[in-house]
């Protein structure tokens, strides 16, 4: 109860205070991960009993399931025509070079782990956080093609990158085993079962949510609060098939806009209120978490993290975006501003759920947390910064940039 007092009386605190503290190199999930590390190093009670990882699991879960729902459900397609398929070449080409790169990275920092577990290191660390990239995306310094092109990789590349996890764990597992029979059991019930849930639920739902509409039998708040409980049905539905509930929420979004094609307006309220309100409590239990694993941390841990949000992150951007005429600066920006939090410190978490036991997992886990904690202060302390100088050398550019 002292923490979730500690944390409401915070929630409320930073809320007064927002729009002065978004004006200065002090993020919501800096200081959130603060409270949570100084929390557990000042009052004794926790360093006895620790972070309760099935409660840090479950609000994770439940926070990257609203956000994979809400971001399928806004993205426009039409949007990604309109800036010339810079989305489309960081989600595609961009997206897999990182995940090789980082698993090729991982291979060599870390030589005792396996392909497979390489693998699963690279596609945790793949995905980028929209909500570190907030300052980003909503600077009006920044020309709109590119905040829009940043935030809808971000919007969709942790639903992308689930597939890919799932698969090499799945791999993982069967080469501890000894053979394909978890494989075959990945594909078809992960995969196939999460993606049938998933569009069923979005079908149907989109379906009874237009209809009702259309013959006035929805009151209008209603409306919302139906479509906000069909990411939660996925959830639970995935766990009574042992189907992955990311998947299910994923294609669910996709699918609920074939009929009821408001929901992208109606999951706005949803992603920035309720899906923020979340984040923040993982950033906050995230604080906890770094300061019980500090002690074992070692110095190719911090390697890899250093590697993981430059190398590994920059130069499949560069080469995603060859052609496009951007600016090097552009590609700098751009490269640079990938910060991985959310997605990645749930992604770890399903990892270490599956209970796989892979000789790698120590690592795994140590890695994952020095990357998230060093993105954090490093892409939220240079924001600000990043975006004045950035904003300098496009002043620099002429008016029919590819940029504007």
């Amino acid at each position: 109860m002292i923490a979730l007092a500690i944390f409401v009386s915070l929630v409320f605190l930073y809320s007064v205070a927002s729009h002065r503290l978004q004006q200065t190199v002090f993020t919501a999930p800096i200081i959130f991960t603060v409270a949570g590390m100084l929390l557990y190093r000042l009052i004794p009670e926790f360093m006895r009993l620790g972070v309760n990882s099935g409660v840090f699991l479950r609000l994770a879960e439940i926070g990257l399931v609203l956000l994979l729902f809400t971001d399928a459900c806004r993205t426009d397609m039409r949007l990604l025509s309109k800036i010339e398929n810079l989305p489309a070449r960081l989600l595609t080409a961009g997206l897999a070079l990182t995940i090789l790169l980082g698993g090729v990275a991982a291979r060599v920092v870390f030589p005792h782990l396996s392909l497979w577990e390489a693998g699963i290191l690279g596609t945790i660390l793949a995905p980028t956080d929209a909500g570190l990239g907030q300052i980003i995306v909503e600077s009006e310094r920044v020309p709109i093609r590119i905040r829009q092109a940043l935030n809808v990789e971000a919007g969709l590349n942790d639903g992308i990158v689930v597939p890919f996890l799932l698969f090499f764990m799945a791999l993982a597992d069967a080469q501890v085993e000894g053979g394909a029979a978890s494989l075959m059991k990945f594909v078809l019930e992960q995969l196939g079962i999460g993606a049938l849930a998933g569009a069923a639920i979005g079908l149907l739902g989109g379906y009874l949510l237009e209809l009702s509409g259309r013959r006035e039998w929805v009151a209008g708040s209603f409306q919302k609060i139906g479509l906000v409980a069909l990411p939660f049905l996925c959830l639970l539905v995935s766990e009574m098939l042992d189907a992955s509930m990311f998947i299910a929420a994923f294609v669910a979004g996709w699918a609920v806009q074939v009929r009821f094609k408001e929901a992208g307006r109606h999951t706005i309220e949803l992603a920035e209120e309720w899906g923020q309100l979340s984040n923040l409590a993982v950033f906050f239990l995230f604080g906890m978490i770094v300061v019980q694993n500090f002690p074992p941390f070692v110095s190719s841990a911090w390697l890899y993290a250093v590697i993981s949000l430059t190398l590994v992150r920059m130069v499949p951007v560069a080469v995603a975006l060859a052609g496009t005429r951007l600016s090097p600066a552009s590609m700098i920006f751009m490269g640079w501003f990938g910060p991985r939090g959310l997605a990645s410190i749930v992604l770890g978490l399903v990892y270490l759920a599956q209970e796989l036991h892979l000789p790698g997992e120590p690592t795994i886990r140590l890695v994952v947390v020095a990357s998230v904690l060093l993105s954090i202060f490093a892409h939220g302390l240079s924001a600000l910064p990043g975006i004045s100088l950035y904003s300098r050398r496009l002043a620099r550019l002429p008016s029919t940039a590819p940029e504007f």
